[in-house]
């Protein structure tokens, strides 16, 4: 192997990248069980409740495609290291100053960061983990992700619960509490949000970064190429799918804690949270079993009975008991967790060519994120949130229909093809 192959190889910043990971989806993945501490501590309709992941979301429909070029202007390290500014001072506005607005502002400012962060590490763990390693880091990453997303709802449970206690407390808790309005407990996430962005952003600081030399799957392209890229029906079907698989995703995630609590009289701090923490935890799980899937069988077939899966498990969940519904939620997760990978994967082959820029494309389709759950919540005001929630029967059966029309040019390898 050329010493430029192994020039930039560091254990230790491939370990800062999988930390990164892991405070993306801590900062991600909460907003769903806040929001009915959120919808009753500043009186919101559902409406206006949904415009809290909307502002979170639509920050990676403004961002992603820009970051691409911010970073390919200026490198990784200065990009994440502004980016972390930014999610430093998101969670600091918020902690200081609660309330509706100021919310929906941290968290805008809070997606930019992350929508930034996204884009730039991704090049960063193949030169930092080396190329031959990159498939395995990358799945990795994938399950630190899932992990932090299963774990952020329990810790949001842990904070409210001990604040609301009475009785002795330890150091943090007690600072914790000194800071943290009495009315709304959960501001003491965002406390630890300040402190971790914080943390991290020294750590970023004060690594030496590689050289990062992309691939033609990791540069962003000029504008002119994204211009002719939009004006294919392949690009604009894709982008479709990724905006309605993370509008299903998110769609369901967020109103999971305010649905239980709605239709079954579900503590949305404890058993809310938790069910939502299984949602993500089932969904990280739900990669293993996907991935043997995948080879036995035709990606399309996969997403196709995963699909029919997560369908049954929605139903179960809108109009079952309360005991089959908490059970159903999860599930929903656990079938959705190959979705992502599939869809990606089908819409880079089925392109013959600018792959690095028609993955900035999908990368913009993240903004589903944003209009799902609030075109959820609008309708939730006028007709009930399980009628709003029925709109997820249409955006998985998209991703049912992907697999009947997709036609990739590179099909999946499985254990029954010859190598």
């Amino acid at each position: 192997m050329s010493r430029s192959a192994t020039a930039g190889r560091s254990r230790k910043l491939t370990v800062l990248v999988f930390a990164i990971f892991i405070v993306i989806s801590l900062l991600t993945n909460i907003i769903g069980p806040l929001i009915p501490d959120m919808i009753r501590g500043f009186s919101l309709s559902l409406t206006a409740a949904a415009l809290l992941p909307f502002s979170f979301f639509i920050a990676y429909g403004v961002m992603s495609i820009p970051a691409g070029v911010l970073v390919e202007k200026h490198g990784e390290k200065p990009v994440i290291v502004g980016a972390f500014a930014l999610s430093f001072a998101g969670s600091l506005l918020v902690a200081c100053a609660p309330g509706y607005r100021t919310t929906l502002i941290s968290v805008f400012i809070i997606g930019v960061a992350m929508a930034i962060l996204q884009v730039a590490i991704n090049p960063l763990l193949r030169v930092a983990g080396g190329e031959e390693h990159f498939a395995f880091n990358s799945a990795l990453a994938q399950l630190l992700f899932g992990g932090a997303s299963f774990v952020s709802p329990q810790v949001y449970s842990y904070l409210v619960g001990a604040l609301g206690r009475s009785g002795p407390r330890g150091p943090v808790l007690r600072l914790l509490a000194s800071v943290t309005p009495e009315r709304w407990p959960w501001i003491s996430l965002y406390w630890l949000f300040v402190v971790l962005s914080l943390a991290t952003l020294a750590s970023v600081v004060a690594f030496r970064f590689p050289s990062v030399e992309r691939t033609e799957e990791e540069q962003a392209g000029s504008w002119g190429i994204y211009r002719g890229l939009f004006r294919n029906r392949i690009v604009l079907l894709y982008f479709f799918s990724i905006f309605v698989y993370v509008g299903s995703e998110q769609g369901t995630s967020n109103w999971i804690s305010q649905f239980l609590s709605t239709y079954h009289g579900v503590n949305p701090q404890t058993t809310g949270a938790m069910t939502v923490a299984w949602f993500w935890g089932l969904l990280t799980a739900g990669c293993g079993l996907g991935l043997v899937l995948l080879r036995l069988m035709d990606s399309r077939r996969v997403l196709i009975g995963t699909t029919l899966g997560a369908l049954a498990a929605l139903t179960a969940a809108l109009f079952g008991n309360r005991q089959t519904s908490v059970i159903a939620f999860a599930a929903v997760g656990f079938f959705a967790s190959v979705m992502w990978p599939i869809i990606n994967s089908l819409a880079l082959n089925s392109l013959a060519h600018s792959h690095g820029a028609f993955a900035g494309i999908l990368c913009t389709g993240i903004v589903g994120g944003a209009i799902m759950p609030l075109l959820i919540g609008q309708i939730g005001d006028h007709l009930g949130l399980r009628t709003g929630m029925m709109v997820l029967y249409l955006t998985f059966g998209w991703i049912l229909g992907i697999g009947f029309w997709a036609r990739p040019l590179i099909q999946n390898r499985t254990v029954m093809q010859s190598p």
